[in-house]
């Protein structure tokens, strides 16, 4: 609830967690069911002025950050934060999905798929880090997207972050199941319940996936920088494992392993690559720190860039001393390193790499509890979500019921489905926020309202529309065609070139970063777009039916509620803030005045 309200000053006398119609629906258009019925006639006109608004960089420091009542403490400094990164990536992703792609899909070669989705994850962080030096606060990249793209736009993001953080917790949970069987010298299936009559992507209950998340919410909701201490620790722990697999795993290398490099060709690669994806997710977590971190500056571009130069360099040594060990097609798919020890004469070692692997699993839901709760902060106080899950409790200096509401949906998403689907679901979601941050990046670099002519706003459109163009075409025809004809990248690739080009040498600069900048631009962030919509191509049919599912509900509750609570909030602090002869909270289209 906004702190500028019909009643003063209510919310800033309300202390502990209340739970009133107030806290989910205080907004005029649910005041009753007549003044819901006006806003919903009146969608096409809101609609209209929440895609062409924009939020301000100082909206979102200041006013939609006090909405919670109570403030972040400012606790974390570059150290924590690349721990926090290193805790954030290294667990599920490159102890379980390994294995499977290394078998399956890539062979050896999946040590090239880590390198191209280490491209791709670095090219976004370059990105995340410039927006969370200039805009440190819990939103992370729905902040971003507000500022920059707007609000319809932010909250589709929006919808795909939490997905995100949700299957991914999910995700590790079902993973840290099957690597604790392993430690007990059991199958995973022995810790799951099977229900036959159930879908078999749905019917492997897992109760321990569920305890594991139960644990990781306390640690979350206590403290921050308690949880930071505990990841701290966990992460060494980890990487000390890391050291032990790749020396032990070289020191049983068979260079015979190695004979049969690519055996599924560059298509087997790409599409590693694309799942693989998942093994990165979790750094953008760090970057809805910022709003804790003392010296937002010098800390996020040290924290971020050096937790990811790190993790590829690991992920890459990992997947060479795996696929070393043995021939890929005899690689475990549920536990490929504790599995390859074993086949070569160290079964002691196995106990080793589970214990790391649980330690590291560990590491990333508890960085992904701390960073979700944030993302879903931030943008309950925009009021697209109930604003009641935008509270910050004064004890803990934590977002308690952002972090419960979360974690709640993990845990169900955990105990029913599947790694596999998991995974790829999680990857579009992710390389779809990822993509509009990059794009996000080129209109914060080329355009600023009221200042940039209407010419060169003309010519900035053109070269995006281009950009993503070509790129879409690309990614296409790479995943629709059967065959490894290269005469359409002839025509899109150039188009993509000539496009950032133009853009690089028509379009003059509106805007240069205070703090830190990404280099290069634009043709970082457009490389970066591009690398991002190639892998999506190579994800398959059925996770985007998914995705495509997950889109129309997202949209349905925006319809019905988010657009008409944001702006309603939004249009009360616009007026607030006139009234009070200060600048505006936001720019856009001018929308008349008359009754909401």
């Amino acid at each position: 609830m906004g702190l500028d309200g019909p009643t003063g000053n209510e919310g800033v006398r309300r202390r502990g967690c209340s739970c009133t119609k107030d806290d989910f629906l205080p907004e005029e258009s649910f005041k009753s069911w007549g003044n819901y019925i006006q806003a919903l006639q009146q969608t096409p006109r809101r609609f209209m002025d929440r895609v062409f608004t924009r939020s301000l960089d100082s909206t979102e420091l200041h006013e939609i950050k006090a909405r919670s009542q109570h403030e972040m403490k400012k606790t974390l400094s570059w150290w924590d934060l690349i721990w926090f990164g290193i805790g954030a990536v290294i667990g599920a992703g490159i102890f379980v999905l390994t294995g499977l792609q290394a078998r399956e899909v890539s062979g050896p070669a999946v040590v090239i798929s880590y390198v191209v989705s280490g491209i791709s994850a670095m090219l976004s962080v370059f990105c995340y880090t410039e927006f969370a030096v200039e805009i440190p606060v819990a939103g992370g990249s729905f902040a971003y997207l507000r500022v920059e793209l707007g609000d319809f736009m932010a909250f589709i993001a929006a919808g795909n972050i939490l997905l995100e953080y949700v299957i991914g917790g999910a995700a590790v949970a079902r993973s840290w199941t099957s690597y604790f069987a392993t430690l007990c010298n059991h199958q995973p299936e022995d810790f799951r319940i099977i229900v036959h009559s159930m879908s078999e992507d749905y019917g492997h209950l897992d109760p321990i996936a569920v305890v594991v998340v139960c644990v990781i919410c306390v640690l979350a909701v206590l403290s921050t920088k308690g949880s930071s201490r505990f990841n701290y620790i966990a992460s060494i722990i980890h990487v000390i494992v890391i050291l032990f697999i790749i020396i032990a795993g070289f020191s049983k290398a068979d260079a015979k392993n190695y004979s049969d490099f690519m055996p599924f060709g560059i298509r087997g690669v790409f599409k590693s690559s694309a799942v693989l994806f998942f093994a990165y997710v979790g750094f953008d977590a760090v970057s809805t720190m910022a709003e804790e971190t003392k010296n937002p500056a010098r800390d996020i571009p040290i924290g971020l860039v050096g937790s990811m130069v790190i993790t590829t360099a690991a992920y890459c040594l990992l997947a060479v001393a795996l696929c070393l060990m043995q021939p890929f097609r005899e690689i475990n798919v549920d536990a490929p390193f504790s599995v390859a020890f074993e086949a070569v004469g160290m079964s002691w070692a196995k106990y080793i790499v589970a214990a790391g692997a649980l330690k590291g699993m560990t590491s990333v839901l508890l960085v992904s509890a701390v960073g979700q709760a944030r993302y879903l902060t931030h943008i309950a106080r925009t009021h697209m979500m109930p604003p009641w899950l935008a509270q910050v409790n004064p004890k803990t200096g934590t977002p308690i019921n952002a972090t419960i509401v979360m974690l709640s949906a993990t845990a169900i998403i955990a105990f029913f489905t599947e790694l596999d689907i998991l995974a790829n679901l999680l990857s579009i979601s992710t390389l779809f926020i990822f993509m509009l941050v990059a794009l996000a990046l080129l209109v914060r670099r080329y355009y600023v309202s009221g200042e940039t002519t209407t010419a060169n706003r003309n010519k900035l459109v053109a070269c995006i529309v281009l950009i993503l163009a070509s790129s879409v075409a690309t990614a296409a025809y790479w995943g629709l065609s059967d065959n490894d004809d290269w005469i359409a990248y002839v025509i899109t690739v150039p188009i993509w070139f000539l496009a950032t080009l133009a853009l690089h040498v028509a379009v003059p600069r509106a805007r240069n970063p205070k703090l830190w900048g990404v280099p290069l631009v634009p043709w970082l962030p457009s490389a970066s777009i591009a690398i991002n919509i190639f892998l999506l191509g190579s994800i398959d049919g059925a996770s985007f039916a998914r995705f495509g599912i997950w889109t129309v509900v997202l949209l349905l509750y925006y319809f019905f509620f988010g657009l008409h609570a944001s702006y309603d909030t939004a249009k009360e602090a616009a007026e607030n803030k006139m009234g009070d002869g200060l600048k505006k909270v936001e720019e856009g289209v001018k929308v008349s005045s008359e009754a909401q």
